[in-house]
């Protein structure tokens, strides 16, 4: 009994230790496995050498360098990294005018290729009198704005222009837009003009504080920012130069802190273009109508407009790329802008300020488009400041913009032989979605879905009241500030405006819903609806270019599955030869 026990004892202790050295067995081998595995990829060992793992390094997880399988990503690729070339940038250093050019074009407003010109040999009065102040000495703000603080207010300068129109009683002269934290300023401030070739700079007093903006509109109370245009005559002696940069004083000797690079965009040929577009800083960071913009643009070109000019505060990456695909075209350009102060730049946030700062918003407004203005009133016949939902339509006779303001000129020159400062054409909506029983139209079948404003041919039956939200077609030549709608202030007296009658054409306005202070009537617009097709005259032309150019931006590729497919637009949206 007693010899049973010890054998069994035995047995037990035998297949104990032959478990234990059978786990001992698989952890060695599962560890010289991992360990030899992992070294081979990742890292040198006794066997391999670093030479030899920079010439075979695999990579998981996608390529460093081309020559890869699309569609693909997890595919493991070899190269030898002795050989790899990173892939940064090796352009040739920018010479100092190249790089010039770039900065001129990136902040408008700065004299920078004067300054360089001058190989720091700057013009001053003396050594201690109005030294020419370089781009270290300017007090900036929020990039695009020059700040001045006065004894009595702080003046935001945006742009300066050399105004030599025949109806201007001072000229010439140079005229600063920006914004100023008090209402009628006192403060009396100097020009230090400063001309290329001349040492000393060319003092000349501020002689108007242009208020751009109507009291009755609100917010007018001292440190809010207003808009004003900030004007100082050219002193005799000098009248047939043109200056390059303007700064801002107080005292004629004060070391300026400003320096706004004077604009005088005058055409090369010496020939005005017919008609330009305005639009104020575009705010559509979260929403992307980059379709809807190009539907826009195409359309605006058709009718006539040759240049387009944006102003922009945040926008969708779909919208910059429409954005830089159309100036690359030649018909737009892109202004960046910002607010000036202590108003917010921080994406996002604008937006939310500028909805809930209403009456601050649309002052801000009045300076692109003034800014606008005062670029393009040599360069064009015409000038519209219109928003991307608008579209001034010939109707009638009239198809394009340039028959409608031959045929307009003719009839307000039988009623007074003058020319008016702006032609106006009244305001009528199309909704997104009209509530009238009378459409029954949802979707056109021989016009492409993306095309918004071709789709959407029910308006209101009847027009806003007449000059009521119109838009105009003004005449540079005479307007001194503009609004949105209208001029505020005009050359030679008051602002003359000719109503164009909306059987020549109609401003067509296409919107989700009717703007604030018309909430209480909008039902009566949307309830009574007319069919109108006049925009459909332009359809094969504006369709076809609109389709070409989506397929050219990329708007029409689409991933399916692992690999990828181009969705062929409508029969509808392609060119019929």
């Amino acid at each position: 009994m007693r010899l049973d026990r010890v054998c069994l004892r035995s047995l037990q202790a035998c297949s104990v230790r032959k478990l234990f050295y059978l786990v001992l067995i698989w952890c060695t081998a599962f560890y010289v496995v991992f360990r030899y595995s992992t070294t081979t990829e990742y890292a040198p060992t006794n066997t391999m050498t670093g030479r030899l793992l920079l010439q075979k390094i695999i990579t998981r997880g996608g390529p460093l360098i081309s020559g890869t399988t699309d569609g693909q990503p997890n595919v493991t690729t070899e190269f030898n990294l002795l050989e790899a070339e990173p892939l940064v940038d090796n352009s040739p250093a920018l010479s100092d005018s190249d790089f010039a050019k770039i900065l001129q074009n990136e902040v408008p407003n700065l004299p920078i290729r004067y300054w360089q010109t001058l190989n720091n040999k700057f013009p001053a009065k003396n050594k201690t009198c109005a030294k020419f102040p370089t781009l270290w000495d300017i007090g900036f703000n929020n990039v695009y704005w020059q700040t001045l603080k006065t004894s009595n207010g702080t003046f935001y300068l945006y742009g300066a222009y050399y105004d030599n129109r025949t109806l201007v009683a001072m000229k010439p002269v140079v005229r600063m837009l920006g914004m100023i934290n008090r209402l009628e300023p006192k403060v009396k401030t100097i020009c230090q003009l400063w001309f290329e070739g001349l040492k000393a700079p060319v003092f000349a007093k501020v002689f108007e504080y242009k208020y751009v903006w109507y009291k009755k509109w609100g917010n007018h109370k001292n440190g809010l920012f207003q808009p004003y245009l900030v004007s100082c005559q050219i002193p005799v002696g000098f009248r047939h130069l043109v200056p390059e940069s303007v700064s801002l004083v107080e005292q004629p000797c004060d070391m300026a802190v400003t320096n706004l690079r004077v604009i005088n965009n005058v055409p090369e040929n010496g020939k005005k273009g017919e008609f330009a577009v305005c639009v104020k800083g575009l705010d559509f960071l979260n929403e992307d109508l980059s379709v809807r913009l190009v539907e826009w643009f195409e359309t605006l070109r058709h009718l006539g407009a040759e240049k387009i000019f944006l102003y922009e505060l945040e926008v969708h990456p779909n919208i910059t790329k429409v954005l830089n695909y159309y100036k690359e075209l030649g018909l737009v350009d892109v202004t960046p802008i910002t607010l000036p102060g202590y108003q917010p730049n921080i994406k996002g946030l604008i937006h939310m300020y500028l909805k809930n700062k209403l009456t601050n918003k649309r002052q801000n407004e009045l300076i692109p488009y003034n800014d606008c203005l005062y670029k393009n009133m040599y360069r064009y016949k015409y000038i519209a400041v219109l928003d991307i939902d608008e579209v001034i339509m010939p109707k009638g006779n009239n198809m394009l913009w340039k028959d409608l303001m031959d045929n307009v000129l003719a009839k307000a020159l039988k009623v007074k032989k003058v020319e008016r400062a702006s032609y106006n054409v009244r305001n009528v909506y199309f909704f997104d979605t009209p509530q009238s029983s009378d459409v029954s139209h949802v979707h056109f079948k021989d016009i492409p879905q993306y095309m918004h404003m071709f789709q959407h041919v029910y308006r209101a039956k009847n027009y806003t009241k007449p000059g009521a939200y119109i838009k105009c077609f003004h005449n540079p030549e005479r307007v001194l500030t503009l609004h949105n709608h209208f001029p505020l202030a005009c050359l030679g007296g008051a602002c003359s405006s000719f109503p164009i009658d909306t059987e020549d054409a109609q401003l067509q306005h296409y919107r989700a819903d009717c703007v604030k202070t018309l909430k209480k009537s909008c039902d009566d617009y949307k309830n009574s609806t007319i069919f109108d097709d006049t925009i459909w005259r332009h359809k094969d032309p504006v369709i076809s270019r609109v389709t070409e150019n989506l397929i050219n931006l990329g708007f029409f590729y689409r991933a399916s599955g692992s690999g990828s497919r181009t969705v062929r637009p409508p029969p509808s949206a392609v060119r019929r030869k």
